[in-house]
């Protein structure tokens, strides 16, 4: 024979549980007669079926026909006597307000950035809330998403708020850098959505706050590279100052002069010419860019030609420009009549030195 039991009640719900079940698992078998003990800050709310019937606030209760009509109702004919059993669960429900509730992304949310292209980001904030229509609450949660176990309730409703905020960052379209100054508007546009989101779970949504949004550890690897980039800003005296300290650094060490100019001439060279002629190769490079668009906006004869002669100039380069072979700018050179510099192997003629001998 089935246990019935007289006495219903949650004793030992905790402050952040928010639904405690009776009986834990499978049904209870109640009757007419039967005492229901409910405790400050909890509702007990009857179900069946997947249906919330009644519901009992604080107090001490005694089951009768009149005090859960929905019930009896609902179990027409099944009552004999007041003393056969019915079937029911009873979940009582914390009526307090829960104000620390955490949300966060598990995974992070990849959005388009204006100035870094595609971005990764976290985010995580916390909120209040409390239960403001307990049946409507256990029909919702219980009977519609299947889930009482406190844990359960709280990952669907992050999953609710996460959901709400990316759509809100998809729409806002706002880069990474502008966040930060967003924040209190992005936590009022995301607490309006939950509020409609939670009210139609019975819920009352108190306060929303948004903690935090950082970008994955790619992401500010990428950050990181830009910043460095708008730090050094003129890359051809960064690359000329890079050279400079490497010579610096090859003439302190150890066997003095002699030493330095035996042991580091190729080193000079190489580290001289590699760093200057990356940087010219790179000034050069956007140099005649700019000198190109020019010619092509000015529209002047000649024009697209001179842009494209770098300022500074290989042997080939130069040799280019003054039609001729590269072994007759180094006679040019050798003789003096074009000044030039050498580093290492290489040489580098300003396009003004060629200027200033083809105008003698």
């Amino acid at each position: 024979m089935p246990r019935v039991f007289d006495i219903i009640e949650a004793p030992n719900q905790g402050l952040n549980d928010m639904v405690v079940r009776f009986p834990p698992t499978s049904s209870g078998d109640f009757r007419i007669g039967s005492q229901v003990i409910v405790r400050e800050n909890q509702t007990a709310v009857f179900f069946r079926d997947g249906k919330a019937l009644d519901s009992f606030s604080a107090g001490r209760h005694t089951i009768t026909t009149a005090n859960i009509p929905l019930l009896t109702g609902f179990l027409s004919g099944l009552l004999t006597s007041g003393k056969t059993p019915f079937t029911a669960e009873v979940y009582f429900v914390n009526m307090r307000d829960f104000i620390d509730m955490k949300w966060g992304t598990p995974e992070p949310i990849a959005l388009r950035d204006k100035d870094l292209g595609l971005t990764r980001l976290r985010a995580n904030g916390r909120y209040s809330m409390a239960v403001q229509d307990p049946q409507l609450f256990v029909a919702k949660i219980v009977g519609t998403q299947g889930l009482y176990q406190t844990s359960q309730i709280e990952d669907y409703l992050r999953t609710m708020v996460i959901s709400r905020l990316t759509d809100l960052l998809g729409e806002g379209k706002a880069g990474l850098f502008d966040l930060p100054a967003l924040f209190d508007e992005m936590s009022a546009a995301v607490r309006v959505k939950v509020a409609d989101d939670f009210a139609a779970l019975g819920i009352l949504l108190k306060a929303f706050f948004l903690g935090s949004i950082s970008p994955t550890e790619e992401t500010q690897k990428a950050i990181d590279e830009r910043a460095s980039m708008g730090a050094i800003g003129d890359m051809n005296k960064y690359m000329q100052y890079q050279a400079a300290k490497a010579m610096r650094d090859a003439a302190s060490q150890p066997g003095g002069e002699a030493g330095g100019a035996a042991s580091t001439g190729v080193g000079l060279g190489a580290g001289l010419g590699m760093g200057v002629g990356m940087a010219g190769m790179i000034s050069q490079a956007m140099s005649s860019a700019t000198q190109q668009q020019a010619a092509a906006a000015s529209g002047a004869p000649g024009a697209a030609a001179a842009a494209a002669a770098p300022d500074v100039m290989t042997l080939a380069e130069a040799a280019a420009y003054l039609k001729v072979s590269e072994a007759d700018v180094r006679t040019l050179i050798d003789s003096k009549q074009v000044k030039a510099k050498q580093i290492g192997a290489e040489f580098r003629i300003s396009k003004k030195a060629l200027d200033d001998f083809l105008a003698s």
